[in-house]
């Protein structure tokens, strides 16, 4: 294969995992702005994608973090870059039919790694970078932000334990548009980064770039739009998981959340660490229920996202290894793994049309969830 239009096919496969990701992670910004009404469906979503291509250009320290740090640019090539990214998709797309916010960002992170080391061994892996800038934070994020989200709604709801209820239910459905906006500015400034990194360390190892090179001013703009392309589609799927079935959430709660997890995704942002915003916005969603007196958690919804937390960067891994294994044999081998991916992505599409779920649908009650009656 002609080493210029393996370089193309990578690009094109990042901006589809980019895509995914807009729409997988739609819920981390809106789902509890749309839960409340604050905000309606299809409003949330199209403000959403404006800010995630707005935050794209806020800063690339997390891109330089995936393409200068998670593995060996010298030992990578655009073939195994992409076999990573095929498992990255992979995941994300089986992860959103069955409505599980899993994490963009670790599926990502996984595809690569497993795919390099399968390729070009264990020592093209910086697993010291990958504890310091992806692990700990992927264990600390989620407990800061509900740790915060937690207090936050506490004090919310004694400062306003004797304003009329009416009156604080209209004064936080307008900070929660505010707070809503600020998570999507901070989705797309931390997770528009993953894909310019990546399209920028297939640059680096085509050669096309000098090693340790920021993303050049084109990928930030089409990574940025791939976001939000995806974003503005909406992932309803999830929006309905994190937004109607994790707890019941009220204004001040919904304020508390955002507030929070933006304020984490920011810092890490600008610090670098690769963080999952999935991860963050669960946590500050816990964290408001626990934070309401007499609020419910449902505890079976939070478990089988911990495990889908656990599962996504070794089963992304493990699906970019065989992609890579078989990538590498020759150009037949990439071919048939793009082929295999979209086989893959078009089941998952057609198996998603047997029970839509859309901006019309996402507050109906899933059968065997009891929905709170002021929900």
């Amino acid at each position: 294969m002609d080493f210029s239009l393996i370089v193309l096919v990578v690009i094109v496969a990042a901006l589809a995992f980019d895509f995914t990701n807009g729409f997988h992670d739609t819920a981390n910004a809106m789902a509890t702005s749309i839960a409340t009404g604050a905000l309606k469906p299809k409003v949330a979503v199209g403000v959403s994608a404006v800010l995630n291509l707005v935050g794209a250009f806020l800063s690339v320290e997390v891109a330089k973090t995936i393409s200068g740090g998670i593995v060996d640019d010298t030992k990578v090539t655009p073939v195994i870059i992409f076999a990573g990214l095929v498992g990255a998709i992979v995941w994300n797309l089986l992860t959103w039919l069955i409505g599980l916010p899993s994490s963009s960002s670790h599926a990502l992170f996984g595809g690569l790694i497993g795919a390099t080391w399968i390729a070009s061994g264990s020592d093209a892996v910086h697993f010291g970078k990958v504890v310091e800038k992806v692990l700990i934070p992927a264990l600390a994020s989620p407990i800061v932000a509900g740790i915060v989200a937690t207090l936050g709604t506490f004090l919310v709801y004694r400062i306003t334990a004797r304003a009329k209820q009416d009156t604080v239910g209209r004064t936080f459905k307008a900070g929660q548009i505010a707070s809503a906006s600020l998570v999507s500015l901070a989705h797309g400034t931390n997770d528009a980064q993953k894909t310019m990194g990546v399209i920028t360390l297939t640059l680096i190892a085509s050669g096309s770039l000098a090693p340790n090179s920021g993303p050049p001013l084109w990928v930030i703009l089409t990574a940025g739009t791939a976001i939000a392309l995806g974003t503005y589609l909406g992932g309803w799927r999830i929006i309905q998981t994190m937004g109607k079935k994790l707890t019941e959430i009220q204004t001040p709660q919904g304020f508390a959340a955002e507030t929070s997890a933006a304020a984490v995704i920011l810092t890490s942002a600008h610090l670098g660490f690769a963080l999952s915003t999935t991860h963050v916005c669960s946590g500050g969603i816990i964290g408001s229920g626990l934070g309401r007196r007499l609020a419910e958690v449902r505890w079976g919804v939070a478990g089988r996202m911990v495990l889908a937390w656990a599962l996504t960067l070794p089963a992304a891994a493990i699906v970019g290894a065989l992609a890579a294994e078989i990538s590498t044999l020759g150009t037949w081998g990439t071919v048939l793994v793009g082929l295999a991916g979209v086989v893959v992505a078009l089941g998952i599409y057609l198996a998603s049309r047997r029970n839509p779920v859309n901006a019309n649908s996402i507050h109906e009650p899933e059968p065997g969830v009891t929905q709170p009656a002021n929900a």
